[in-house]
């Protein structure tokens, strides 16, 4: 049963760093803030989902009220969430 655990968490640890996102090149991170202030936000750091998915992410965007965001955009850089941080 420990082999299995043990086994079971190496796997998770690994595939955790295939997931990592990278940075958006210079066009799409001017996308992107051009995006943000249509909905009163601005600044954060600019990630790009490497699953294939095309999402991209805007950790700590501060929005109206000084209040912090996450936000989620699809490849058209449209808003697909807003989640208060």
């Amino acid at each position: 049963m420990k082999r299995i655990v043990a086994v079971a968490a190496a796997l998770a640890m690994s595939t955790s760093f295939a997931l990592a996102d990278d940075k958006p090149s210079a066009d799409e991170a001017k996308s992107i803030e051009a995006t943000m202030p249509a909905w009163g936000c601005k600044g954060g750091e600019y990630e790009k989902e490497t699953e294939g998915t095309g999402v991209f992410e805007v950790d700590d965007t501060t929005c109206p009220d000084g209040i912090q965001f996450d936000a989620k955009l699809d490849k058209d850089f449209k808003l697909i969430s807003l989640t208060r941080d």
